[in-house]
């Protein structure tokens, strides 16, 4: 009972995202749904385990560190609307959404913890994260993607657009 409760609250918060209609919709072309599993995928890497060079950034240890720095901003509810237009792909676009987000009393209870972070290209990452609501894990072992963006690495619009989809409401933005 208690996890459906930290669980609802959790799409509840994902609701809020689709609350006001944005026209430029939120889509990146590549859809997706949060994914989650009971524990890290075989690909995936600890911090400070190397994978091939290609599939890497040229400073893997720092582009983990700064996803997960810029991660935990993105979905800290201290952190002001226009910081996260920075850290979010696209962000300017998804501005709207964003400060209507802000905006939600269920934001406020919201954050992640990230796990793991595996790359897949050097400006690309697959990220296992906990979603928490009042500090406890509501969507335990998520699964989303950031991007390497103008030097900055972002939470991806995709993985976004996933959490808007666990909404009832998520019809109301379109691109999502």
């Amino acid at each position: 009972m208690l996890r459906s409760s930290h669980r609802t609250a959790a799409l509840a918060a994902a609701a809020a995202l689709v609350l006001v209609p944005v026209a430029a919709g939120c889509g990146d072309d590549n859809g997706g749904e949060p994914q989650r599993s009971p524990t890290p995928t075989a690909t995936a890497t600890s911090p400070g385990t190397q994978t091939p060079t290609q599939n890497q950034p040229a400073d893997p240890a720092a582009a983990r560190q700064q996803i997960q720095k810029n991660w935990t901003a993105f979905f800290s509810p201290r952190t002001p609307a226009a910081e996260k237009v920075k850290l979010l792909e696209n962000g300017q676009r998804m501005q709207p959404v964003l400060q209507a987000f802000a905006r939600d009393p269920n934001a406020a209870q919201t954050s992640v913890n990230v796990k793991d972070v595996a790359f897949t290209s050097a400006t690309q990452a697959n990220v296992t994260y906990d979603l928490l609501v009042g500090g406890r894990p509501a969507l335990p072992n998520s699964k989303g993607t950031a991007v390497e963006q103008d030097g900055t690495w972002k939470v991806s619009t995709k993985t976004l657009c996933a959490l808007v989809k666990l909404s009832p409401n998520a019809t109301a933005v379109p691109g999502c």
